[in-house]
């Protein structure tokens, strides 16, 4: 135990908890129970998470951190336009989903809506909603006529739907090494790449909100 208490770390418990899911097909019922499963205290566990649902969030911010840092390891990267930088985050994003797809599966599906109200995507949310910020061009925001901060936030929402939807995608996909799911990130990509150029940011937000409520939570 000593040697457990000196080596615990956060990413440990994520890992703990994924394998317990995993294993029992269901997430742990309670703090108490997931610790004594893993031969911890509580008061351990509270070191580093406040509950169980930080640990569900801290997953997925764990792969949006990883799909970030893959994509900095890549010198090219810097030098690629938007869009090109856009379907870099998709793939990356969407093998390291795929690398722990049995988890994120019985995670997302639990609900009979699996992408309504999941607290656990908040994070991603927010940290998706930044990578997007960042990699609009100083090109783009000098086509745009008066590019204002309410503009790119309604650009970052239209990002986020467009997210789900193709997380929704990959979800049901039942094609071999998930190629539909390709398909669909190159063809959304281009298309939402093509409306920026071709319509307002208040009609991409609306689309967006449109596909969002009939592709996803009418399924």
């Amino acid at each position: 135990m000593a040697t457990k208490k000196s080596t615990l770390t956060k990413d440990k418990i994520v890992s703990m908890f994924m394998q317990d899911t995993l294993e029992n097909n269901e997430k742990p019922k309670s703090v108490y129970h997931f610790a004594k499963a893993n031969g911890l205290t509580e008061a351990e566990f509270y070191n580093f998470f406040g509950g169980l649902e930080g640990v569900e969030k801290e997953i997925f911010n764990l792969f949006l951190e990883k799909t970030l840092a893959l994509l900095e390891k890549d010198k090219d990267y810097e030098y690629y336009d938007m869009k090109s930088k856009m379907l870099s985050f998709y793939f990356t994003f969407f093998e390291i989903l795929t690398a722990n797809r049995s988890y994120v599966v019985l995670s997302l599906k639990e609900n009979k809506n699996p992408l309504q109200g999941l607290m656990q995507l908040s994070g991603l949310r927010n940290g998706f909603k930044d990578f997007v910020s960042g990699i609009i061009s100083d090109e783009y925001r000098l086509k745009q006529e008066k590019f204002q901060q309410i503009q790119e936030k309604a650009l970052q929402e239209s990002a986020w739907f467009q997210l789900l939807m193709t997380l929704k995608f990959w979800l049901d996909d039942s094609s071999a090494s998930f190629e539909k799911t390709d398909l669909f990130i190159e063809k959304s990509v281009k298309a939402s790449f093509e409306l920026m150029n071709t319509a307002p940011l208040e009609s991409l937000i609306d689309f967006g909100k449109f596909l969002f409520k009939e592709k996803i939570q009418h399924n």
